[in-house]
Parts: structure tokens; C-alpha cells; sequence
């Protein structure tokens, strides 16, 4: 069973590492690619594309411009104690043993704007490039026609070697990177709902959080039959077979 999740805008380049295991990433020159093309813009330009204020765009054009390889500990830092958006304090990855470390590497993939597909413990430089971003570039109109293939063919190539089911925790702008029609895998997406108002609604900070809590769960327990995810009781969730259809898990928490 493979996961993926989503990066976070907000990022953690300061506190202390758990591990000192590290890898490289898998399209490192295809980063490099779109890291030379937006070297070229300047700060306001950033600010436009991506909808930033003047103070965002000038930080990430600083980044781009400092960007380089090769990249290594003392540059660069694992992905997944890189970010520390909701899904990322959802998971709490500075708590994971060296055996969830290893587990989640096998397990856990990462979608990246600007690296396509990261393993936990790949290093990577600071940037903000959402998916979503509408950057033309030699393979297409946006990001998702510079990444698609690859990001499919990766999750693929990974899925062959172990059950073919792949546990989507991502948001749907980041999951629409992968061509679902090419995608040789059982899709099992949850969804996390609290009660509120008389009815189980989504609401957007808590289901990111449960994202996160549950690829933790995963990890911690070293999970590899998807039916176990359906034992995911952190926090007060818990599955809820009669709202759930098919592939579409939902998980529910009632008002404490």
C-alpha cells in the first residue's frame, strides 16, 4: 500500500532533526528545469503568478535565485521535516522512530510542484510552487502537463512492486497531477467529517490534520493491508461504514 500526500506553503528549516538518514530526489533535473525558468522572473512577477503579496514574492524569487545543487545536509533538509502546513503537524513525522522512517520511505510519497514525487527523507531546498500554478513551460500550459507523466509512471513503476493500492490523502489539486486513467491501482481516498450544526460536514483545517494523522497511523503501526485503515480511531475519528461508498472511506467525529 502507497500513500500520498500534499506539500505545505508553510516550511520548517530550523529545528532539530530526528534522523540523519537522507536520499536524493528522483527528478532533480527536471526541478532544475523549472528552477532555471523562474530564476528568470522577477519578485513582482512571482508575486502575479502565484498570487503572492510583495513580501511572498520577493522571499521565493530569493529562493529560486539561491536554489543549486548538488543538494546535501548542510543545504538542504528531508522533505517531510521540511514542511509544517496542517498536514505535516497532523502527522508529527519529529516523533517517528528510525523503523517509521524507514517504513515511510517505502510507503509515503509527497507531490511537489517543483520536485513531482519526494520520498520522506529526500532532501530539498525551500520553495513555494503549488500545483496549481499556471506556468507555461516546455511540456505544456501548467504544471500538471509538465508532471503528469512522470508522476504517474513513478507511482506506477512503485505500485507494481507492492499490492497496487494507493491511499490518497492528498488535496484534490495536487491528486489531479496523476492521470487517473493510467494509474494501475485501487484508489482508496477518506474523507474526515465532524459533526457540526446537525450534520457531518468537511471543514477544510481539521480534515487536512486527519490527512496527516492518518499516514501517521499508518506508519507507526506499519499498516500494509488497507482494511486496517479502517481501524484509524486518532483524535476521535472513526470509520463510518454507512456514510462510506465503495472506495470512498469516510471517517467521522462527533462533538466533544
Amino acid at each position: 500500500m502507497l500513500m500520498v500526500v500534499s506539500p505545505a506553503k508553510k516550511l520548517d528549516y530550523d529545528s532539530d532533526l530526528p534522523t540523519d538518514q537522507y536520499t536524493q530526489p528522483r527528478f532533480l533535473e527536471d526541478a532544475r528545469e523549472l528552477i532555471d525558468q523562474l530564476k528568470e522572473l522577477e519578485p513582482h512577477e512571482v508575486s502575479n503568478l502565484m498570487g503572492l503579496s510583495e513580501q511572498l514574492g520577493e522571499l521565493n524569487a530569493q529562493r529560486y535565485q539561491e536554489w543549486h545543487t548538488p543538494f546535501t545536509p548542510e543545504n538542504a533538509r528531508p522533505a517531510v521535516l521540511s514542511f509544517h502546513g496542517d498536514v505535516y503537524q497532523g502527522m508529527q513525522p519529529h516523533k517517528f522512530s528510525e523503523k517509521d522512517f524507514d517504513f515511510a520511505q517505502q510507503h509515503l510519497r509527497i507531490l511537489s510542484g517543483l520536485y513531482g514525487v519526494l520520498r520522506p527523507l529526500d532532501l530539498m531546498q525551500p520553495y513555494r510552487l503549488e500545483m496549481g500554478t499556471k506556468l507555461e513551460t516546455t511540456r505544456g500550459k501548467d504544471l500538471y502537463a509538465f508532471w503528469r507523466e512522470q508522476v504517474t509512471e513513478s507511482l506506477n513503476s512503485e505500485l507494481a512492486a507492492d499490492d497496487g493500492v494507493l491511499l490518497n490523502l492528498a488535496s484534490n489539486e495536487y491528486f489531479k497531477a496523476i492521470d487517473k486513467k493510467k494509474l494501475n491501482a485501487r484508489v482508496i481516498t477518506p474523507q474526515f467529517k465532524d459533526w457540526k450544526n446537525g450534520q457531518y460536514k468537511m471543514i477544510s483545517f481539521y480534515a487536512k490534520k486527519a490527512r496527516g494523522m492518518m499516514a501517521a497511523y499508518v506508519i507507526r503501526n506499519h499498516l500494509t493491508d488497507p482494511e486496517d485503515v479502517k481501524g484509524f480511531d486518532t483524535d476521535g475519528y472513526t470509520f463510518n461504514e454507512e456514510l462510506s461508498k465503495g472506495d470512498d472511506w469516510v471517517f467521522t467525529r462527533d462533538e466533544s
